[in-house]
């Protein structure tokens, strides 16, 4: 069934059905469509507008088609051309001439709006509990390793000693800025564009407000035109869900890194790795491999909707059906992403003593070396001079700075002590940077229960 065949004489051609159709996509939101339609009835009875008893009659057939479409008993069949005839027909069918009165005061494009709308904001609930979720596996990893001495890292070099939860919370501070995101492009797209017609409003007592209030809008959008037109609210969450899988890819990254055998800072579970065809020895990072490599997809999904909407004029132009497959996809492939990153760092194991040697071996104290010489009257940019002297010597030897002794030490500097290995052990460097966002354990525990705090929210 069409719902706009009056004006034609021919039928449509096959080629043309295929290339137009949604149905095979925009089913997804069978549920939110239904939905819209179930508060736009209701709104129409209120204002008198279709009568009490057609409204409980379309109401129940519209129950009875989302139940019959959870369980299965119903199935999306070829000939409809979107979830809007799909439903509106196989109403007509149950109960019979009061579904005809459901598309009163309402367009396809304010329908659609509305459908897309009410699926991104059911999905960012979704996509924030997934976050919210992998945030808590973090915050376990940041309580379990206050501890954990590992090198921080610039350029991809050794530069000053961290610690892994010190290191886990730069991850925790990016997704919980995703939580923000997500909550924001959510208030500003909370606003109801059904009522709006195909682009000029309507010309029934239609009271929006009361619509907007039963599907938890904020109120109706504002003007008829834009509210059928836009997509910013979708282009908003693509370049959310871009940041996100940004994040996931920089964090696979480093996992990748951190489980190769020239670091073995990690050992991944092997539910969350596979194995080689032809080298048995092999323990391949492919989880995070994955959710490294689908992050260009997403990324995909935004440019190529921002590309599709460009050139778009007001009002509605059927370009903007572009937006659905788009947008499911990359919500999918984010959803999957964030589920499958806390399970596999859940359940991967550090291999704590070779990231301390590492630390140390990588002359992440070299600073501290500085600084303790210039507690002891040295000029800073001698300091920094004599510890490079120290680092080579030490290059040359295959040592750290923490194995010289201390006739090595004086022969650069005389002024070097027995107190230096204190000053340059690992945890006097993590735990003398007290500041707040610094890797002191003193710092990090009030770092940590601000992120309980923060998970809360």
């Amino acid at each position: 069934m069409k719902l706009w065949g009056g004006r034609f004489t021919k039928e449509e051609n096959e080629l043309v059905h295929n290339f137009n159709e949604s149905l095979s996509f925009d089913r997804k939101f069978y549920g939110q469509d239904i939905k819209g339609s179930i508060a736009h009835v209701t709104m129409l009875a209120r204002q008198g507008i279709v009568s009490e008893e057609d409204k409980e009659t379309i109401v129940k057939g519209l129950e009875s088609i989302l139940e019959d479409l959870d369980s299965g008993k119903l199935e999306f069949t070829r000939e409809y051309e979107d979830i809007h005839s799909f439903v509106e027909s196989n109403l007509i069918k149950r109960v019979g001439e009061a579904g005809k009165r459901l598309h009163t005061g309402r367009s396809r494009n304010d329908q659609v709006a509305l459908d897309m709308k009410l699926y991104c904001r059911d999905e960012i609930g979704e996509i924030d509990k997934l976050v919210k979720g992998l945030m808590e596996e973090i915050l376990k990893l940041m309580e379990d390793n206050l501890d954990t001495y590992m090198p921080g890292f610039t350029h991809l070099q050794k530069a000053q000693p961290v610690t892994l939860a010190h290191h886990m919370g730069a991850y925790f501070e990016m997704f919980y800025r995703d939580r923000t995101r997500l909550r924001d492009i959510r208030e500003r797209m909370n606003y109801c564009p059904l009522g709006a017609g195909a682009l000029a409003g309507t010309t029934y007592p239609l009271d929006r407000d009361y619509t907007a209030k039963l599907l938890g809008f904020y109120g109706p959008t504002m003007n008829s035109m834009d509210s059928v037109s836009d997509r910013d609210y979708v282009i908003e969450l693509l370049n959310a869900l871009s940041i996100i899988a940004m994040h996931l890819s920089r964090f696979s990254e480093e996992i990748i890194i951190w489980n190769s055998n020239e670091y073995q800072f990690v050992e991944l579970d092997d539910a969350y790795s596979t194995g080689s065809s032809i080298m048995p020895q092999k323990k391949n990072p492919d989880i995070a491999e994955l959710v490294r490599g689908k992050t260009g997809r997403v990324y995909g999904a935004l440019i190529s909707l921002l590309t599709t909407m460009k050139g778009i004029p007001l009002a509605y132009d059927k370009d903007m059906q572009e937006d659905k497959e788009l947008t499911f996809d990359a919500i999918d492939t984010v959803k999957g992403c964030l589920a499958l990153f806390a399970g596999m760092i859940s359940t991967m194991s550090f291999r704590k003593d070779v990231m301390e040697n590492s630390a140390k071996n990588g002359f992440t104290n070299a600073t501290d070396a500085a600084d303790y010489l210039v507690n002891h009257g040295v000029p800073f940019r001698d300091a920094h001079g004599i510890v490079g002297q120290l680092v080579l010597y030490c290059i040359e030897r295959d040592m750290a700075l923490d194995d010289m002794t201390l006739e090595e030490f004086k022969a650069v500097s005389p002024v070097f002590e027995g107190d230096v290995y204190e000053a340059i052990s690992m945890k006097t460097c993590v735990e003398k940077r007290v500041s707040l966002g610094g890797p002191g354990k003193a710092a990090m525990e009030r770092v940590i229960q601000a992120c309980k705090e923060r998970l809360k929210e």
